[in-house]
């Protein structure tokens, strides 16, 4: 059976998105371990962005998960369920998921808007804003939304073809 072949077109932006701050991250880190190796010095600040540009790439893995269906899911009672059921329970599910990732958002935002407004926190290694590593959650999530939609929207037309199972 013959796979079908992937070019570089083919790739959505938030596995671009991913893939770049995958490779930013691989060369921060063996930036740090060539500089402990020749230097016996290691730069500290390289934890620091490596962890938050971690966070980031989660997020926007959830969001590739999501879009794909790999997320878990509890299917035993699910395929049991008459076409009408799961059409329900698949829009329950993706409400609650959006509904969560929403709440994750509006609690960022404030987080965000203290910093910004109130505590003007900085970053202990590079004096960064501490803002600046929270808002790459709420921009990831863009791509959790559309994961979460695209993966409704296919199970919600798979379970049209199936002819009312």
């Amino acid at each position: 059976m013959d796979t079908p072949k992937r070019t570089l077109r083919s790739f959505s932006l938030e596995h671009w998105v991913v893939a770049i701050l995958l490779l930013v991250m691989s060369c921060i880190t063996f930036a740090n371990v060539l500089s402990r190796y020749f230097f016996h010095f290691s730069f500290a600040s390289t934890e620091e962005i490596t962890i938050n540009i971690f966070v980031w790439m989660t997020v926007a893995g959830a969001g590739i998960a999501f879009r794909r269906g790999t997320h878990l899911g509890m299917v035993t009672l699910f395929d049991i369920f008459p076409a009408g059921l799961k059409k329900a329970v698949i829009l329950f599910s993706s409400l609650l998921s959006a509904g969560l990732f929403l709440a994750v958002n509006l609690f960022m935002v404030r987080t965000i808007y203290d910093e910004i407004v109130l505590f003007h926190a900085t970053s202990g290694a590079l004096g960064i804003p501490v803002w600046i590593y929270y808002a790459g959650v709420p921009v990831m999530s863009v791509f959790v939304f559309k994961g979460i939609y695209r993966d409704a929207v296919n199970k919600l037309e798979g379970i049209g073809g199936e002819g009312g199972k």
